[in-house]
């Protein structure tokens, strides 16, 4: 799940990124989840996700540059790869999967 918003005093979108249990690797017990794109230089392990105690599922909120499309992924347990079910796009990757893509929203001044 993505929500999304623009926080004018510092020019950033907000992005809070939620992957529910249901949507991890079946049959994959997920002990951690990074989330993984252009926005971190693709590094797998720059952006780990916190788990809530209440369902187990993963988040994190990120503060992203406005106005742009952003591809990235997450990575479970550092080896098993999925997307975004509720992405604003999917894109090759090159590698023979899609990236999953996030469009952030733009600042007022930016139309």
């Amino acid at each position: 799940m993505l929500k999304k918003s623009y926080v004018k005093t510092r020019q950033v979108a907000k992005v809070r990124f939620v992957v529910p249990k249901e949507q991890l690797v079946e049959g994959v017990d997920a002990e951690t989840v990074h989330i993984v794109g252009d926005f971190n230089g693709w590094d797998a392990e720059a952006t780990p996700m916190k788990q809530r105690k209440s369902d187990g599922a993963f988040y994190i909120s990120l503060d992203l540059e406005p106005g742009r499309r952003h591809e990235f992924r997450y990575l479970v347990n550092g080896e098993h790869w999925c997307n975004e079910w509720e992405a604003d796009d999917y894109v090759a990757s090159g590698l023979g999967v899609d990236n999953a893509v996030v469009e952030t929203p733009a600042g007022p001044d930016d139309d």
